[in-house]
Order: C-alpha cells, then sequence, then structure tokens
C-alpha cells in the first residue's frame, strides 16, 4: 500500500504544477519537480519491494519511512497553496502572487522543508543499493493502461450465485419453515464461519416462490458484531410497513416494539435476521416479535453454535467437498471468454486444485482465489500465485489467525491488487458492515480523495469513467459485489463487500495509517491520526474536539438520526478535502463562513432536516468538484457558484420539491450532474448554455417558453443519459413540442412532469418523441388523452415504466401481443379515470414487478395477466376493497380473480380502502 500513497502523492505534485499558478514562477518550481523526481525513484522501489513476499525489518521500516515522507510532502506543497490562496483576502490572483513574492520568506521556508524530504529521502536510498539502478516515473501509467486493456464490462462472476450444492441444504430449510408449528418464536437458525454461504442460502430460501406463497409478509434486517436494537426493529417494521416510514421514523425504541408486535400478531411472518454474535442481542429482539398467524417463522444466520443453540431448529453448514470446491473455482478462474482447452489443461487443474485445497472448502476463499486466478493468463502466472500463497499460508499459520488460509487467501487476492487500485479497495471499509454503496457517491470520492487523477483522463474518458472501469476490475476480481443493478440492468447501482474483505480492508488501512474508523462519544482529534476518519453510528451524540491540521476527509453517514457532529473552528481543517456533515433538529443553518478557508475542498455533503444558508465564502472553494446538498430549503449566491471553477457534480434535494433557482450563466462546459435547479426567463436573458459534457440533467420550469432552448442545447450534447423536467404547478401551462428529444439518441432514463399538450389534428401519437433509447420512462401529470402503451409498448429498450398522477385521462388501456419486450417493472399510480385494462398473450414476456396504486374507478385484474409468467410481484397500495377481494381467498373461497394471480409468488397489499 505505501507504493500507492507514494503514487498518490506524485498524482497529485504532478497534477499541482500543471494546474496551480502559484507554481509557475520563482524558484518553488524547481524544488517541488526535485522533490517528485526523487519521489518517482523511491515509487519504483516500492513497487519492487510489494513484490517480495518475504520483507526483512529493515524493508518494512524502509517503507513506512517512505510513506510518511510522501504524507509530508504532501502536507508543505498543500499548505503553501492555502497560504498564497488566503494571502491578500479579496485580491485577484496575480495581486497575490506578487505579495506572496515580495516576502522572500514564504519561498525560502517551503523550500527548506522540501530540501529537508529531499535529504532524508537520499539518506534512505543510501541504503539501498539496488534503488540507483532502477529508473522510475514510466510504471504508474503503464499499469494503468493494462488495467484499461484487462477491464472486462461484461461483469462475468456477478449474475450467477456463489456457491455450489445448496440443493440439499435448501430443501431442509425450506421444510423447517413450511411447517405450521403452533408455538411462539419458531426460529431456525443456519450456523457456519463467515463465507461459507449463510446469507446466501437465506436468501435463496427468503426469495423463493414456495416461501413467498406461503407467508403474508416478510422482513429482512442485518444485525452484525454491534447490534442496535432500535434500528434493527425499525428496518423491520419498514419492511412490513414501508408506507408508513415517516411515522415510524419518530418512534422510539418501545413504540417501535408495541408497533411491530401489533402488526405482525394477526400475520403469518417471515423475518430474516442475518448474522446475530450474541444470545443477549437476540433476547433483546424477541420480545418485538409475536406468536403470529400459525406457521410464522425467524430464520437467523450467526458464526457462533452458541447462539444457534437458541433456535428451534440448527441446520449447521459443512464446508465445500473437494469436488465442489473445484467446480465453484473454475467458474471463477476461466471466464466465458476462456477455451474449455485452457480450463481442461493437466498443468493448470493441476496448479488449481493444489491451491484450491488451501481454501479448506469455504466458499468465500474459493471465490477470491478464483477472481484473483482469472487475471493470470500463463501457467507461470499461476505458479507464481502459488508460490506468493505458500508464503502467505505459512506466515498467518504462524500467526495463529482465526481464519488461517482465508486470510491469507485474501491477502493474496488485495496484495495482487495493481497499486492504482488498492486505495480504492481499502476505502470501502469506511463504509459500515453491509452498507449498501452508492456506485455514483463512491466514484466521486475517489475522485475527491485524489485516487483518480486527471493525468487518466484520455480519449474522450473522463475521471469519471476511468473510476467506473475501476470499480468494475475490483468486481470482476471478486473483492467487490453488486447489489442492484441500474436501469439498463447490465450496469451496477450499489455494490456492497463481504464483512471479512471489510475486515481486511479496515486491518491494512489502519497498518498504514490511511484510514480510522471511531464511534466514540467524545473525540479528541490529533495530528497523529490518519488522514481519513469515518464516524460510524452510536446510540449517542458525536462531538469533535482538538486539532487535526492534516486531516483530509471527515465522512459521516447521513441516514443516522442519533449522530449530531459537533465542530467548533473549521480552521482546524484546512487541508480537508471531503466533508460529509449532518445537522439536525435546525429549522435554519447558517454554516459557518469559515467554510471558505478550505481551499483544497473537493467534495461537500450537507444535510439538514430544516434550511441550509450557505455564506458567500463558499465561493472560495476553487477545488470543489461535487456539491451535494439534502435539505428542506436552500440559499446560496448565485455569484458564489459561478466562482466554483471546477464544480462538475451539482445535486440538489430539496424535501420541498423545489429547485434551486439558478441562473443559465453559471452552467458550464464542465459540468456533468446538474440537478435539481429552477429556470426562469431564459429567452429574455438570451441565455447561453455549456451542456458539452452534460450526463445528469434534473430542471424545474417556471414558464413553458424557456423549456425550448433547453432542448436546443441537450441535442447538442452527446453524453446525456438522463434527463428530468418538471413543469410549474400552474395548470394553464404545458409542454411545448418536446420532439427535439427523439434526437438524444444516447438518453436511457426521462423523468417528464406536466401537461403534454396534443394535437387533434397530428396523424402521429404525442408521445412518439420519446427516444427509442430509453430504459426507463416516467410520466407524471402528462394528462394524455390517447392510450400511452400504444406507442411506449414499441420502444425496443425499455425496463421500467411508470405512469403517475393523470398522465393518462382515458378510460381504457391495451398491452398488445409482443408488446413491451424488455419490460421488466410497471407501476400505475393515481390514473382516476381508468376503467379497463387489457392484456393480450405474449405481452411483457419480462415483467417481473407490477404495482398498482390509487386506481379508483379499475373493476378487476385483467384477464391476461394469467399469460405473464414472468411475475414475481404484485404489490396494490389504497385500492378499493371490492378489487383487492376479487383476488383473495376468503373463509377458503377463491376471489373471482384469483385464477388470474394465483402463478405470482408475492402479492402484496396495503391501506385497502372502502367503496364509497
Amino acid at each position: 500500500m505505501a507504493e500507492a500513497i507514494v503514487s498518490l502523492a506524485i498524482e497529485r505534485i504532478s497534477d499541482l504544477l500543471i494546474h496551480e499558478a502559484v507554481f509557475q514562477q520563482g524558484g518553488v518550481r524547481e524544488e517541488v519537480e526535485r522533490l517528485k523526481a526523487e519521489l518517482e525513484r523511491m515509487d519504483s522501489f516500492l513497487k519492487d519491494v510489494d513484490y517480495e513476499q518475504e520483507q526483512t525489518q529493515l524493508h518494512r521500516t524502509l517503507v513506512r519511512q517512505i510513506r510518511d515522507l510522501a504524507y509530508e510532502a504532501e502536507d508543505v506543497i498543500d499548505s503553501y497553496i492555502l497560504e498564497v490562496a488566503h494571502q491578500g483576502g479579496s485580491q485577484g490572483i496575480m495581486e497575490r502572487f506578487a505579495s506572496t513574492f515580495t516576502k522572500p520568506f514564504r519561498l525560502h521556508n517551503m523550500g527548506v522543508q522540501v530540501k529537508g524530504i529531499q535529504t532524508k529521502l537520499e539518506d534512505i536510498s543510501k541504503s539501498l543499493p539496488a534503488y540507483n539502478q532502477i529508473s522510475g516515473g514510466k510504471e504508474s501509467s503503464s499499469n494503468f493502461r493494462m488495467l484499461q486493456q484487462q477491464s472486462r464490462r461484461t461483469y462475468p462472476h456477478v449474475e450467477e450465485v456463489d456457491v455450489v450444492s445448496l440443493g440439499g441444504m435448501t430443501r431442509d430449510v425450506l421444510a423447517k419453515l413450511m411447517t405450521e408449528e403452533d408455538r411462539p418464536h419458531v426460529v431456525v437458525s443456519l450456523v457456519g464461519m463467515g463465507g461459507i454461504g449463510k446469507t446466501t442460502l437465506a436468501k435463496i430460501v427468503y426469495n423463493h416462490n414456495d416461501v413467498r406463497r406461503h407467508f403474508d409478509c416478510f422482513a429482512w434486517a442485518f444485525i452484525s458484531q454491534k447490534c442496535m436494537p432500535r434500528e434493527v426493529l425499525h428496518d423491520v417494521l419498514i419492511k412490513v410497513q414501508p408506507q408508513e416510514r415517516e411515522l415510524i421514523d419518530k418512534l422510539t425504541e418501545n413504540e417501535i416494539i408495541e408497533r411491530l408486535f401489533d402488526v405482525l400478531r394477526e400475520k403469518r411472518y417471515l423475518v430474516v435476521l442475518d448474522d446475530i454474535w450474541r444470545g443477549e442481542d437476540w433476547n433483546c429482539l424477541k420480545h418485538a416479535f409475536p406468536q403470529g398467524k400459525r406457521g410464522s417463522k425467524i430464520l437467523f444466520t450467526t458464526r457462533i453454535m452458541e447462539v444457534a443453540s437458541l433456535a428451534a431448529y440448527t441446520i449447521e453448514f459443512p464446508f465445500l467437498t473437494d469436488d465442489e470446491s473445484w467446480k465453484l473455482f473454475k467458474r471463477k478462474a476461466f471466464p466465458e471468454n476462456t477455451t474449455e482447452s485452457d480450463a481442461r489443461s493437466r498443468e493448470f487443474e493441476m496448479l488449481g486444485r493444489q491451491m484450491v485445497k488451501k481454501c479448506g472448502g469455504l466458499p468465500l476463499a474459493i471465490v477470491a482465489l478464483g477472481g484473483l486466478l482469472a487475471t493470470k493468463k500463463s501457467l507461470a502466472q499461476w505458479e507464481m500465485v502459488q508460490t506468493n500463497m505458500h508464503a502467505h499460508l505459512n506466515k498467518v499459520q504462524q500467526q495463529n489467525h482465526e481464519y488461517g488460509a482465508v486470510d491469507g487467501i485474501l491477502v493474496l487476492s488485495y496484495n495482487d491488487l495493481p497499486h492504482n487500485l488498492k486505495p480504492c479497495f481499502l476505502y470501502l471499509g469506511h463504509y459500515p458492515e453491509d452498507w449498501e454503496i452508492s456506485k455514483m457517491e463512491l466514484i466521486r470520492l475517489w475522485i475527491a480523495e485524489g485516487f483518480i487523477s486527471p493525468s487518466m483522463e484520455s480519449g474522450g474518458m473522463l475521471m469519471e469513467d476511468v473510476a467506473e472501469q475501476f470499480l468494475e476490475e475490483l468486481i470482476n476480481r471478486c473483492l467487490v459485489q453488486v447489489g442492484k443493478r441500474d436501469r439498463t440492468g447490465v450496469g451496477v447501482k450499489t455494490c456492497h463487500i463481504h464483512d471479512l474483505l471489510r475486515d481486511l480492508c479496515v486491518e491494512k488501512a489502519r497498518e498504514d495509517n490511511f484510514l480510522e474508523i471511531i464511534q466514540p462519544i467524545d473525540m479528541t482529534l490529533s495530528a497523529s491520526m490518519p488522514r481519513r476518519i469515518a464516524i460510524h453510528p452510536t446510540k449517542r451524540y458525536v462531538a469533535l474536539k482538538g486539532e487535526h491540521p492534516k486531516l483530509r476527509s471527515l465522512l459521516l453517514f447521513q441516514n443516522e438520526k442519533l449522530i449530531k457532529l459537533r465542530i467548533s473552528k473549521c480552521k482546524n481543517f484546512k487541508n480537508l478535502r471531503v466533508l460529509k456533515v449532518v445537522e439536525r433538529n435546525k429549522n435554519e443553518w447558517h454554516v459557518s463562513s469559515v467554510i471558505g478557508n478550505l481551499h483544497h475542498l473537493r467534495y461537500l455533503g450537507l444535510k439538514c432536516s430544516g434550511k441550509i444558508i450557505l455564506p458567500q465564502s463558499i465561493g472560495k472553494l476553487k477545488n470543489l468538484h461535487t456539491l451535494h446538498i439534502n435539505s428542506f430549503g436552500l440559499t446560496i449566491s448565485s455569484n458564489a457558484l459561478l466562482e466554483l471553477e471546477r464544480l462538475r457534480h451539482i445535486l440538489i434535494d430539496l424535501f420541498s420539491g423545489k429547485g434551486l433557482w439558478m441562473p443559465p450563466r453559471i452552467i458550464s462546459k464542465k459540468i456533468e450532474t446538474l440537478k435539481y435547479i429552477g429556470v426562469e426567463n431564459l429567452i429574455e436573458n438570451n441565455a447561453v448554455f455549456g451542456l458539452a459534457n452534460i450526463q445528469s440533467l434534473g430542471i424545474y420550469f417556471m414558464r413553458s417558453k424557456d423549456v425550448e432552448p433547453i432542448l436546443n442545447a441537450l441535442v447538442e450534447s452527446h453524453r446525456l443519459r438522463s434527463l428530468d423536467m418538471r413543469l410549474s404547478e400552474d395548470s394553464s401551462q404545458s409542454f411545448p413540442d418536446l420532439e427535439p428529444l427523439s434526437q438524444c439518441h444516447h438518453l436511457s432514463k426521462l423523468f417528464l412532469e406536466g401537461k403534454i399538450e396534443e394535437d387533434p389534428q397530428s396523424r402521429h401519437h404525442v408521445l412518439i418523441f420519446v427516444p427509442a433509447s430509453i430504459v426507463k420512462l416516467t410520466l407524471w401529470g402528462s394528462e394524455v388523452k390517447q392510450d400511452p402503451l400504444a406507442v411506449l409498448e414499441k420502444l425496443p429498450h425499455l425496463r421500467t415504466l411508470r405512469l403517475w398522477w393523470n398522465s393518462y385521462r382515458g378510460i381504457k388501456l391495451i398491452c398488445s401481443a409482443n408488446g413491451f419486450p424488455q419490460l421488466d417493472s410497471l407501476e400505475f399510480r393515481s390514473l382516476s379515470e381508468l376503467e379497463e385494462w387489457e392484456i393480450e398473450e405474449g405481452a411483457m414476456p419480462r415483467l417481473r414487478s407490477l404495482s398498482l396504486a390509487d386506481l379508483d374507478n379499475l373493476g378487476k385484474i385483467p384477464k391476461g395477466l394469467r399469460y405473464v409468467t414472468a411475475l414475481q410481484e404484485m404489490r396494490l397500495y389504497s385500492m378499493k376493497r371490492s378489487f383487492v377481494e376479487r383476488i383473495q381467498v376468503i373463509d377458503r373461497r377463491e376471489g373471482e380473480d384469483f385464477s388470474k394471480v394465483s402463478h405470482i409468488p408475492s402479492i402484496q397489499i396495503f391501506d385497502t380502502l372502502d367503496n364509497y
């Protein structure tokens, strides 16, 4: 990891030499360039050392010293830039230079510090005979090019389940869950060591068709080592009553227990509690679960046999046999693009079986080893892995680690990562266990941290594209797992990391002084602490005090209501690059003007339940890359935004449902994400837009006249993927001609809120403008009178369709045979005039999810729904009782429409309305 830290320092210095004008004159540039050259030579040495498995104590000491000197070099340079940036207050940049250079002691002071670092590096080099023979400076870029070539965009290891031969165990668990014992707390436990497949099997049975038909309601909650009963039971209650989220969020722990008990009392429920570590945790939770209807069950997974014994039924996981292990390994080590002859090669198989045997039948270790060897194409490379594996296993066995071989294999997979990927991987450790990680947030944080350098942009690729390739490589190596797919069904929306791999991240990050996770009530910061601090949830408020001028990142998880951060003086964090802060229980949050002193800040995330008022000094954040605001309202100077020269992502999520008003002149060509903003008077102001790189745009219009210039600008953009356009609630307004959207050939997500005017004289359907590339479409308040399905069902890539709030004002909808060939999810909500829905046989062959809500006049389920055999779940919200009873079994009598839905594994009904 030390070589990655030095490489990051080199990239950082290179970027500063290119972009920071403070280095363009005076002797300081030459000093910094000499320092960079020295670090490049050290970087080459570190890369060589990294490949040596048996390192001497001297090597380890030198590596640590070089790492610390790289950090020190960053501190010196960042402090100098900060001093120049703050010199002269409101002076122009050339005036600040003049002021700086009239005081030679500043240059002299920096020169002395840089020379001091160089001297220390030279002292280290004298103790390394081979050091001076190594040429440096090129490996970073060559490694990246190699990574680009190796990157596979098809996710070969994600779609399949990483488990072999669970069929018998699945049947056993299903049998235990489907029995109808008349006693409270019928608990089934799955027990085995981490990584053996407990959670995988729990997910299989949780989503099994027979289970979905047998139980009335379902909930899944993750426990882990630090069980917090309120949060666990809160998650369960949200799953059972998702429509009551706002109310549930306000309940105390005792109120949640009482409400959950009452809700489940009349239901046959299945609750899964994943990863319980202590018996007392179960004792705290069990009082919230009533006996329920006959057959209710609780399923939990655990690594501790003593905990598993508290259940009525215990199922212990065996390790995989040699043949099962080999079968799983082959699926990972030999991707689809590898020839069968390679896979059957006697030499490869002999080496592979020897290494697989060391995994001890543990699926996680086998998958990690397979992912590592999938990147090695020659027999010599496999032999090298085997040699390294042997050295690591000997080391961990001598240290008597609990997981022995598993630790060794995971460490081997980590060590084999290109140095570009090591900090990206370790950074995942700052997320809490079982955290669903947003891909877009992760990518922006990587960039803000400096893990993705601007120098990597080439051939039309942005830093975001490079970061996505890095994530794909971690997925391909089986070190990161895909959580949810994006709207295309191919890309990644969220990801997560196995807890054993997360433990490895945390351990390595602590060893390298890279990251610290804290959960205290009061914490005194100091300069000796790591440069990145993540604050995890506790049951008490968190207060920080002290000073940490070297701090680069302060990360606070924004959806935890029991955390309140108290920062006394922002000047303590003058070198901060990443800041995520939550401020609760304030109607107005006046952010301190000293935030403008954080000159190096690249990522700023602020969340508040009230209104956020940002100071004018926000405009001083010249390096800000991402601004993410989540609040009820926002006040910010448009002139301040205009001064943010490097801003690429503006995300304004306002609970009030209004966009931030923003003059068009601040929309620069660098902006990639811009949502949600409000605009007006564009035509009168002759607005000019810079939307060349825009990929995601969310915009509110006060006047329909302002839509046209936006559309004309968007046609010129070839990167646009997501567009959200909303008209003012003034009912007299409607969208103008939307035909230009048909020329946005790369657009995959479209959200339109507002009336779409229909021309009765036109021979074409009003929605003909929707481009063929659309994958996800939401229409809200469109008020079209022609059946929208007639044109939308022909879209070849459409996977998600949502018709909301009178987007259709007709009485009948028809899904034609062969229509919607790719549709996966369909939602109809608040179509007040809809009376009849017809589905022809052969329509929607891939539909998996159906949601119907507030359809007051829809009398019955369409007969053709029985032909939609891929359907896995149907949810009904606020539907009339007469509609709901037609699909139910009441007093053992099937409703009139029961046969139309009997094939659907999961049907959930919420807030049924009385007939009127």
